[in-house]
């Protein structure tokens, strides 16, 4: 970290905020994407509101401020004044009856606006914060991500926002993640709410004599994942044990970076299921028939990890 850089971390490390719980939260250090991206009085704030809640990351706050506003710095509509389309409005884009409701039930810290409004940074982070934190964040990331907004493909993209925001440091964190790991990513995402279909390499479309597209086929598991990592440019076999095959392998302990692949079965030469990382505990994967693509928690009955963007 350059002196500058280091100069910025410390200016947005966490300081007492009277009657609420000191600290800065889950989440670590921040990253250098996050010193070069967040302003520091708004990373202050993802810091000190994070910490009221325990078992939620600042990552997560910042991320959301990141996709819902550009840390306020969006001209769009409903930023600064107003709503956007959908009647949200501030930077972490609440609607006014859903943050008059945290309001009511939580006092925020002083310093914001009187009253307190969805317009003004601190408020709305703090909001955003408690509003999280009734949502069981800490047990239940996805569930409380999708009460802040009824999409597969922004919560894919908070989490991704997320793990990028967070710090490398630490005993077994490695998850810095290649350019072609996030375009594997990228891909992946844009895939959400595709069906399953074993053997599947993707929905084909074929054009009607009347005119219009009919749209069939959809995605396994290895037949996703190896198109996430076509289009970023890496060849990788077809099925999900030769995937696994192919690695590398990362380390026993080593946490997922954003477009690692995970692999689950009953041991290394019995591999069934693929997914592709989005965050040390989040994956996007085809899970089975009758399903559709989808993010989700990392499964438990994980086999090992492997990096096909590290490879030549």
């Amino acid at each position: 970290m350059g002196a500058a850089a280091a100069q910025l971390a410390e200016r947005v490390l966490c300081v007492p905020v009277v009657g609420w719980f000191l600290g800065c939260g889950s989440g670590g250090s921040p990253s250098q994407t996050a010193l070069d991206d967040v302003p520091a009085d708004y990373l202050t704030l993802y810091m000190q509101a994070a910490a009221t809640c325990p078992g939620l990351s600042w990552t997560t706050l910042a991320a959301i401020g990141k996709v819902e506003s550009d840390h306020g710095r969006s001209r769009l509509p409903g930023v600064a004044s107003g709503t956007n389309s959908a009647g949200a409005g501030g930077p972490m884009q609440f609607l006014a009856p859903t943050f008059a409701d945290v309001v009511a039930r939580h006092q925020l810290p002083a310093g914001g606006a009187n009253p307190p409004s969805l317009y003004n940074p601190q408020d709305a982070i703090y909001a955003a914060a408690a509003y999280l934190c009734d949502n069981h964040v800490a047990t239940d990331l996805t569930g409380a991500l999708w009460d802040y907004n009824h999409s597969g493909a922004y919560i894919a993209q908070v989490v991704t926002q997320a793990t990028q925001y967070g710090s490398t440091d630490g005993p077994g964190a490695d998850t810095t993640a290649s350019d072609a790991g996030y375009a594997a990513v990228l891909y992946a995402q844009g895939q959400i709410g595709i069906p399953y279909l074993w053997g599947g390499d993707g929905p084909q479309l074929t054009e009607l004599p009347g005119g219009g597209v009919r749209v069939a086929g959809g995605f396994d598991c290895s037949g996703l994942t190896r198109a996430a990592y076509e289009a970023a440019g890496v060849d990788l076999p077809r099925t999900a044990q030769e995937q696994y095959d192919a690695g590398p392998l990362l380390p026993t302990g080593t946490a997922p970076a954003p477009g690692d692949l995970v692999f689950f079965g009953s041991g290394r030469t019995d591999v069934t299921h693929v997914g592709i990382a989005i965050s040390a505990t989040e994956m996007i994967d085809a899970p089975h028939r009758g399903a559709v693509v989808r993010m989700e928690s990392i499964w438990p009955n994980l086999v090992g990890i492997t990096r096909p963007a590290g490879r030549s």
